[in-house]
């Protein structure tokens, strides 16, 4: 062997496991889950070709939806990985428990993608484009809706949007409810342990607000929404309601407290 072949056969040799570097973009995906047995098989089946490790967080379900779930992670197990909550404790609980497991077991990115079949899982590399060329944005899905969607939801819809942006003090964000997205998980967790953040429909909002006051952009992509192939939905009219009108009363507030620095807040490029 002469001396240029073993210069190469040392540059090529493996690093030390403490010395290989971490990398520094691992998607996965998580799905909250409440009660819809009837849909997520379907959903499985469409996430198994993105080969991306996907949690599923049964968000204390109970026996009726045990069965079904059991036999998807027996059959998926090689990508699948089920978590259990005793109590329901609502979707931004159970989002919460997903990214914890997804942190610890490696990945820094996680694709929100709801358990009653509204999203289109084809979208998922168009998000995770967004969120490789920004790491530490939010990436949402901007939904594009069908007749399926409720007139009260989408006149609902259209109301808090425009708290949000008076909370960001920005047009910035595209849409603030929308459940698909792909998150960056160090910066989220940090929100939950450091912030207040609702654990039920008043989830996706609040996040999104904080992790924008944090410094997260938000970039929005096109997507078609439809309500809900399984025909069922846990918006409770009343509680539900109740807790959205006290997240934005909690997200004025903030933002009165944090006017300058939202105010010197560049403006973000243009799409």
């Amino acid at each position: 062997m002469n001396a240029d072949s073993a210069a190469i056969v040392r540059h090529q040799a493996p690093l030390p496991a403490e010395a290989a570097p971490r990398p520094s973009y691992v998607p996965c995906i998580v799905i909250p889950f409440y009660r819809h047995e009837h849909a997520i098989a379907a959903l499985v089946a469409r996430l198994r070709p993105f080969g991306l490790r996907t949690y599923i967080v049964d968000d204390g379900s109970g026996e009726q939806s045990a069965p079904v779930l059991d036999a998807l992670e027996r059959a998926e197990s090689t990508w699948l990985r089920l978590l259990r909550r005793a109590r329901n404790g609502g979707k931004g609980a159970a989002v919460r428990t997903g990214f914890e497991a997804a942190i610890a077991d490696g990945h820094t990115h996680a694709v929100q993608i709801d358990a009653d079949g509204q999203h289109e899982p084809a979208d998922i590399p168009r998000l995770l484009e967004a969120s490789r060329n920004d790491p530490a944005a939010l990436v949402t899905g901007s939904p594009r809706f069908d007749a399926s969607i409720p007139r009260s939801r989408l006149y609902g819809r259209s109301f808090s949007n425009r708290l949000v942006c008076l909370h960001t003090l920005s047009r910035s964000i595209p849409d603030s409810m929308c459940g698909f997205r792909v998150y960056p998980l160090a910066a989220s967790l940090d929100v939950w342990r450091t912030q207040t953040v609702g654990d039920r429909m008043d989830f996706d909002t609040e996040i999104m607000v904080r992790l924008y006051w944090r410094g997260s952009d938000v970039i929005g992509v096109p997507t078609p929404v439809r309500y809900p192939t399984d025909g069922v939905s846990h918006f409770a009219l009343f509680r539900d309601n109740v807790r959205i009108t006290r997240m934005h009363f909690r997200l004025f507030a903030g933002m009165l407290l944090r006017v300058p620095q939202l105010l010197r807040r560049p403006a973000p490029p243009a799409p």
